[in-house]
């Protein structure tokens, strides 16, 4: 006689691990993780300098919506997995599942490094942010690097003891946080409409071009405006946590997969709106040139004192509940990859304490993002935050090339694949493919210079300059890469069977009942 269990634990048991997380998240909290990671009130404030120093208003105007809407493409691609596969491991799971070992072993590590890089960015950005507003605040106030660093550290921290101590409060404030973003970024519309004594026309909102990269004006429309989408594409990232959270998430095979896609196409239209009314309020445009784009200048020259304070503030609490979001998923992924033996210390990383919260994966992660942020010490010659837009370059490339490996893994398994409940139907195969090549191009761009003075060669070479971006991933991929053919082959065989481990499988479902999925192909 079979026990009962409900419909989520038997699929998750179906896939071959036990219920171990506390499964108490309803779909608006699943929701609520990827709307708050992609935070509108983070990406498009600590990023706006990438797009108006390269390419001006039209790489937002224009670039925005385009490269949202190949986002958005990516993301019904990935809502089709999940769906399939409601896990906490996610990514890399579906990938060893639709392919073989090796696949989810480099999908692992890529997604992995991409949620350290986007922890790492967006509690940077915070702490910037949060630096300007104290400068506000106190006249006088000189926050230098080191400061802004120290900042860092102490929101690390923060939202390493948030998640350890308050696995419930975490939920709660991920749904709070969506109305954070919704009524913040009308209130900042607003503040934009109102505030302002002029505005820009809207022949310089639609059609202005600026090119403050250093690079000539020849490369501008394929090269230096390319780069200034690097604020689209690192906003609207980090879904993934759609998924990895699914096995806390009830009903996840539907709710996972609808709040993934959601997530991105609300941010989209939000996100549009917030950085149009930013360049409509741009009127002090060499100000704002002088201050490297940073959107502050456009606040503080078009805006009364304490209108700008309240721009700010709204922001930095948004940019909080992200940077608490980011270890969330990012913790998540790591319990799960080590869960199936991918991460050295594995058995540290995957335990959970009483209160069902992965604590080690916690405070692992943390601590790489604090590690990979050092370079941010470091001050640019450019006046550019360059080591800040390497992390963002780390965390797209990773995560988005960590998504690609799965999608294609779909593309090729075709009608073997086995759908959940959400599924694209015949339509994956198109969408497939313009997933595909998308994220190849924007995996060859964001490895490119942000600045003359990173291009070897240059006179005015400078490490401080430099994206370390390839520096970084191409390590990765060479480690991992021999670690796989050296060692890990040998004993890394992708997702375990965890649950007939713990003496559980004949508890969920009466033998021959169990789906295993799609066999490797």
């Amino acid at each position: 006689m079979a026990t009962h269990l409900d419909e989520d634990a038997k699929r998750l048991a179906e896939l071959g691990y036990s219920q171990e997380l506390e499964r108490s998240w309803s779909g608006f909290s699943n929701f609520a993780i990827s709307f708050s990671i992609i935070s509108i009130l983070a990406g498009c404030f600590t990023t706006f300098g990438q797009a108006w120093n390269n390419g001006g208003p039209i790489a937002i105007t224009w670039g925005w919506p385009l490269i949202a809407g190949f986002i958005l493409i990516i993301g019904f691609c990935m809502s089709e997995l999940v769906s399939a596969y409601p896990t906490a491991g996610g990514i890399y799971w579906w990938a060893a599942t639709m392919g073989r070992p090796v696949h989810g072993w480099f999908t692992g590590w890529l997604n992995l490094v991409g949620l350290v890089a986007v922890t790492a960015s967006v509690d940077y950005g915070c702490a910037t942010f949060l630096n300007v507003l104290l400068g506000m605040l106190h006249k006088g106030w000189d926050g230098g690097l080191s400061f802004v660093f120290l900042l860092f550290l102490i929101i690390l921290v923060l939202h390493a003891l948030i998640n350890i101590y308050g696995h419930h409060l975490v939920a709660l404030l991920q749904n709070i946080s969506v109305w954070w973003h919704v009524f913040g970024v009308a209130l900042i519309v607003l503040i934009l409409i109102f505030g302002p004594d002029s505005h820009q026309s809207l022949k310089f909102v639609f059609t202005e071009r600026i090119n403050n990269s250093g690079f000539s004006g020849g490369t501008y429309w394929f090269y230096v405006l390319p780069l200034g989408f690097l604020l689209t594409q690192y906003t609207i990232t980090g879904f993934d946590a759609c998924a990895h959270v699914s096995e806390e998430t009830k009903d996840a095979a539907t709710s996972a997969a609808k709040g993934l896609w959601r997530s991105i196409a609300y941010s989209a239209i939000g996100g549009w709106i917030l950085l149009l009314s930013f360049l409509f309020a741009a009127t002090d445009t060499k100000g704002v040139n002088a201050a490297a784009g940073s959107v502050t200048a456009i606040f503080t020259s078009a805006l009364s004192p304490t209108l700008a304070k309240i721009v700010i503030a709204v922001s930095v609490v948004g940019q909080f509940y992200c940077g608490m979001s980011c270890v969330t998923s990012m913790s998540r992924m790591t319990y799960a990859f080590s869960r199936d033996r991918g991460i050295p210390g594995w058995r540290l990383w995957s335990k959970v304490n009483r209160n069902r919260t992965p604590v080690n994966a916690i405070i692992m992660g943390t601590i790489a993002a604090l590690v990979l942020t050092l370079p941010a010490l470091y001050k640019s010659p450019t006046g550019t935050p360059v080591a800040f837009y390497a992390v963002v370059s780390i965390a797209v490339i990773g995560l988005y090339l960590a998504f690609l490996i799965p999608i294609y893994l779909r593309l090729r398994m075709g009608d073997r694949f086995r759908p959940g409940p959400w599924t694209l139907g015949s339509k994956y195969k198109v969408l497939g493919w313009i997933a595909v090549i998308e994220i190849i191009v924007i995996s060859i761009y964001f490895i490119m210079p942000l600045a003359p003075a990173g291009v070897p060669g240059n006179k005015a070479w400078s490490w401080s300059a430099v994206n370390y971006a390839p520096i970084a991933l191409g390590a990765l991929l060479i480690l991992v890469g021999g670690w796989w053919l050296l060692s890990a082959r040998s004993w890394f065989t992708g997702p375990r069977r965890t649950v007939e481990e713990a003496g559980t499988a004949d508890t969920v479902v009466e033998s021959g009942d169990l789906d295993p999925g799609p066999a490797p192909a």
